[in-house]
């Protein structure tokens, strides 16, 4: 379905990306694990374009492109796929939850404003927040901003969603109500490439992980064999580290 082609991307002389190449297939739930400042941010930022990478290849649905050189034209028919989340939530302040969902369908894809808001009100359903549809930003938690950010992602009916550590902004009390909103679409079939801290997720949610450090990738696998039988020394280090997490 993905497949990224050794993707490369410097800051000035700092080398963020290394040559990473990996695939994901329809309905796998992929983790990006590693330490801070191991590029996963700025993988998935390249992959979504919101970053041009220097080097790499992209594979989706059949297609190649060359991520240094995507045009306008097929950027926005890739991403026409595809949605991200964001650590941060996004919102438009001024907009209620449902117009935040629906902004995109009504402006970017021209949808009738009554087609869009059955589809914003289904999406609110899905994560929870049928009561909530004339709440503004500041009425919300956190939990429930990032709950209305996953809802502006599903009525866009993509193909993959990219989520950018969804939980690390929350309150440890609201992480759960999100991963939960997450574990029902990987129930469902969703198909996500997850940059996070959740160990947990990671070890139960997800079918397969990457491990990433300095740019590269240490080690990738299903989720069983990752965490139960590590191959290299660093990822076993960067688990015991962890352990508490997800035992």
């Amino acid at each position: 379905m993905l497949e990224i082609r050794n993707i490369r991307k410097n800051f000035g002389k700092l080398e963020v990306l290394k040559g990473i190449t990996f695939h994901v297939e329809k309905g796998d739930v992929t983790a990006i694990l590693g330490s801070s400042g191991s590029g996963k941010t700025t993988l998935l930022r390249c992959i979504n374009f919101l970053e041009t990478a220097d080097e790499g290849t992209m594979v989706f649905d059949g297609e190649t492109f060359d991520m240094s050189r995507m045009s306008r034209r097929d950027m926005s028919r890739v991403r026409k796929k595809t949605a991200f989340v964001f650590q941060n939530f996004n919102l438009f302040l001024n907009k209620t939850a449902l117009d935040n969902v629906t902004e995109g369908l009504i402006v970017a894809r021209k949808m009738g404003k009554e087609e869009a808001r059955e589809i914003g009100r289904r999406a609110l359903d899905k994560v929870g927040l049928s009561d909530r549809y004339g709440h503004y930003p500041h009425q919300l938690s956190g939990g429930q901003q990032q709950r209305v950010a996953i809802a502006r992602a599903l009525a866009a009916d993509p193909e993959i969603i990219f989520f950018d550590e969804p939980t690390s902004a929350l309150d440890p009390e609201l992480i759960g109500e999100v991963l939960e909103v997450m574990r029902e679409l990987a129930r469902e079939g969703m198909t996500m490439l997850v940059v996070t801290h959740e160990m947990n997720f990671a070890r139960n949610v997800s079918n397969r992980v990457i491990f990433m450090e300095h740019g590269r990738i240490v080690e990738e696998g299903g989720a069983g064999e990752f965490f139960e039988r590590p191959k290299m020394e660093r990822t076993r280090e960067f688990l015991r580290g962890h352990q508490h997490e997800y035992f």
